[in-house]
């Protein structure tokens, strides 16, 4: 009998991709999704429950109609950093007391294995600027806090009550789906990528901020990851559950709760990425220099997960990727080619989506390697689009 997943969020970007991920390769996807920001359309073809992750009489029924559920993938999250600045209790609310509740309900249904989708952007920078699982947690807004609040909580819950819980840590994710099933569910994404695609789109030079930076060609590095290359994460995570947690023994208890970072290894500076996207979209898109914007305080990101290696297939050595464009043209492309969800956004000025030439995400085991990260500045990093 094929494993069934529940999935919290699965009509948001990252919940809509890492289900497509399950369904390829023969898990059968139970999605969760409040459509609040999610797409209901992301759900076509797939068994969907619309509702609150808090509602207990809801979860009880899913479990009723489908008690082969084996893991909960819990993605259902806000993830705006200036909107967690704006209205903290709203985020409190939803990233941090329903997960409280989804766990609880969980619990009592019997289903002990989670995998949560977390965020890299609760670490502080360690000498070089990078992080690994074992670096100093100091997240700088509601949003990075309210993740690192759950996750505190969920292993609580699992020394308790013996929910097991696997954290993926991530940032920057970026691409679509590699068959344009799905993609970002919002039309402006704020990362850098989203910034290149509305210059273009608007005919006027992309803005490089700073340039002086001690990095391989003085632009600031960030970890991209392909939101595929997510996707194939969180499944190597469920089908080896059992093997990253054992089931917890009544006797002689042990550990249940783990955190994974993915991430490349390396990173890609701005001018990389400003290659790859040229590669995409032609010679047309132009770049200028500018000063720093004045929130900037980190130039590196890029993750260094020292459990992914053998946790969630990838090789045993770290990844040292030098060239930006072979490991962002993908995700760039897929970007550029997922269609404008806004209908009141104007349209693209560049080629139509049929002209650009497809790209698929990394060769398995890419991504999810031994890396590092170093948290995004502010003014680079207002989103983290993986609801």
């Amino acid at each position: 009998m094929p494993m069934k997943v529940l999935i919290t969020g699965g009509a948001g970007f990252i919940g809509s991709t890492v289900a497509s991920a399950f369904v390829e390769r023969g898990v059968t996807p139970v999605v969760l999704d409040s459509l609040v920001t999610g797409r209901q359309e992301f759900t076509d073809g797939k068994i969907f429950y619309q509702g609150d992750i808090g509602d207990g009489a809801l979860i009880d029924g899913i479990f009723r109609d489908h008690p082969d559920i084996a893991v909960t993938v819990h993605c259902a999250a806000l993830i705006v950093v200036p909107e967690s600045m704006a209205d903290p209790q709203r985020y409190y609310r939803v990233n941090l007391a329903k997960t409280l509740e989804l766990a609880g309900h969980l619990v009592r249904n019997r289903c002990d294995r989670m995998i949560f989708a977390s965020t890299a952007g609760m670490y502080r920078p360690e000498a070089d600027l990078s992080v690994t699982e074992t670096s100093a947690l100091e997240p700088q807004n509601p949003y990075t806090r309210s993740k690192m609040m759950a996750e505190l909580m969920l292993e609580d819950l699992s020394a308790a009550y013996g929910l097991r819980v696997i954290s993926l840590r991530y940032l920057n994710p970026i691409g679509a789906d590699p068959r344009m099933r799905t993609g970002l569910q919002h039309s402006r994404p704020s990362h850098a990528l989203g910034k290149m695609i509305q210059s273009y789109e608007q005919g006027v030079p992309f803005r490089i901020t700073g340039v002086g930076w001690e990095t391989r060609d003085g632009t600031a590095i960030r970890d991209y990851i392909h939101v595929w290359d997510i996707a194939r994460a969180f499944y190597e995570a469920a089908s080896r559950f059992d093997a990253i947690l054992p089931p917890v023994q009544a006797a002689g208890r042990q550990r249940g709760y783990q955190v994974i970072n993915l991430g490349t290894g390396d990173g890609t500076t701005v001018r990389e990425l400003v290659d790859a996207f040229r590669e995409v979209v032609g010679d047309g898109f132009q770049a200028e220099e500018a000063l720093p914007a004045p929130a900037t305080w980190s130039a590196r990101s890029s993750i260094r997960p020292r459990r992914a290696s053998c946790s969630a297939g990838g090789p045993s050595t770290p990844s040292r990727r030098r060239s930006g464009t072979r490991s962002s043209g993908r995700p760039a492309a897929a970007s550029w080619t997922w269609p404008d969800p806004d209908p009141h956004d104007p349209a693209p000025t560049g080629p139509p989506a049929r002209a650009v030439r497809s790209f698929r995400p990394n060769q398995a085991g890419r991504t999810e390697r031994a890396g590092r990260v170093t948290p995004p500045h502010p003014s680079e990093a207002t989103s983290r689009a993986h609801a």
